[in-house]
């Protein structure tokens, strides 16, 4: 079967390789030159299973009004006057309960717990180098009441049979050293020893070489017109320089994009682009830098370790398509990595980047099959992309290729928004 894959982030390239590896003709498509130069380009560097969890949670309504007011706000909304911004920000709101929050987070663990799974076989299979270190991840609570809520959010992460630690101040200097040199206080946190990280950008690049020798075909500087359709299947990606491709089956992988997209052939897929940014560093002291990634509970900043450079991630702007550099947002990301990691890089040298994640109000990814009976999703991942990328993937292409998947998967896919 050949199959046209539309996008070449981290989402779009591992499914064009598992469904390669699967036997399937593929050809991938996207605007940029390369692999991975949008959303996937400088994300927070985190394979983070165990901290997969939707920003619609109880108690986040009254959060984001009061994080309105702070200079250093990890959400920050600007209304466009843009009629779908509203709708998903009211779908999103409907989420924010106790009931369907678990329901989400428990949705969004067991893919990533299982993308997880995909990735270690990944790379046993290909060597695949991409900065990674296999060292756990630690979510830092600079106040108490954080720290209580954590204790009750593990229930979760118990049913998936996630190892988790929780420790004291103590117990979090143990696993970060340098985080006794922090100029700010905290009280405790949660470390995940079976988190990884790694340079997102890097490994869906060695992936993409990796996939080209398997036989997948990746069409770049190529920007889609249209989607042709007729009745109830699609029958070619219309072109902008007015050439066609076609395929058997299609994948939607275009992120943010996505819901433009797939609007055209009459489908509503509520994908939405939640803006985040980051810095990246050069270090300059490794006994001053992190061990592995610290994702700091107060501002929903990750700062994560890779082999001599550090990079701070995070944050979320509910502002359309806008992709302008906000300064503040650098001030904040620096202001993070000065008070925890003081003096550990340099910061006067550091690269600012900002991208768009796909997000859905639920949180929960897209995946799986459409009304079209040819086209299938991989798309709305969020702030967790990388996370569940493999698992996404490997899942998407047993479902085009009628295999039973490894874990249930019907709750994934487009159909549960009509419930």
């Amino acid at each position: 079967m050949h199959v046209v894959v539309m996008g070449a982030g981290v989402i779009g390239t591992t499914t064009a390789y598992y469904l390669s590896r699967a036997g399937h003709e593929v050809t991938v498509i996207d605007r940029q030159p390369n692999v991975a130069l949008e959303t996937s380009f400088a994300n927070a560097g985190q394979i983070s299973p165990g901290y997969a969890s939707p920003w619609a949670a109880p108690g986040v309504p009254l959060k984001a009004f009061k994080w309105m007011f702070q200079h250093h706000s990890p959400l920050a909304i600007k209304l466009t006057g843009d009629m779908y911004q509203y709708q998903w920000m009211i779908r999103m709101l409907a989420e924010c309960n106790i009931n369907r929050y678990q329901i989400n987070k428990e949705r969004m663990v067991r893919l990533s717990e299982y993308s997880r799974d995909c990735l270690d076989q990944l790379r046993k299979d290909t060597q695949i180098n991409f900065d990674e270190r296999q060292l756990g991840t630690l979510q830092l609570f600079r106040k108490q009441e954080q720290l209580d809520i954590a204790g009750k959010d593990t229930e979760v992460l118990k049913e998936e049979n996630v190892p988790f630690e929780l420790l004291d101040k103590e117990g979090v200097i143990r696993v970060e050293p340098a985080l006794a040199h922090a100029t700010v206080d905290f009280v405790g946190g949660l470390r995940l020893p079976n988190d990884q990280t790694g340079d997102c950008q890097k490994f869906t690049t060695e992936l993409s070489e990796i996939a080209k020798k398997q036989g997948v075909q990746f069409l770049f500087n190529t920007h889609i017109k249209s989607i042709s359709k007729s009745n109830d299947k699609i029958e070619a990606i219309m072109l902008k320089d007015g050439t066609q491709i076609k395929g058997d089956a299609y994948v939607m992988a275009l992120g943010s994009y996505s819901h433009e997209m797939l609007k055209l052939i009459g489908i509503e897929a509520p994908v939405y682009p939640l803006k985040g940014y980051s810095i990246t560093t050069k270090i300059l002291d490794e006994s001053k830098s992190p061990i592995s990634t610290i994702l700091d509970e107060s501002y929903k900043i990750a700062l994560t370790r890779f082999d001599d450079r550090i990079r701070v991630g995070g944050m979320a702007e509910i502002n359309g398509y806008d992709r302008s550099l906000n300064t503040t947002r650098e001030d904040t990301l620096i202001m993070v990595l000065q008070q925890l990691f003081p003096n550990a890089s340099d910061i006067s040298d550091a690269h600012f980047w900002t991208g768009l994640r796909p997000a859905t109000p639920d949180g929960t990814p897209i995946v799986g099959k459409t009304i079209v009976k040819n086209l299938y999703t991989n798309t709305g991942h969020g702030t967790l992309g990388w996370t569940m990328s493999c698992g996404s993937a490997q899942l998407l292409s047993d479902i085009i290729s009628q295999k039973k998947p490894v874990i249930e998967s019907d709750d994934l896919n487009i159909f549960r928004y009509e419930s």
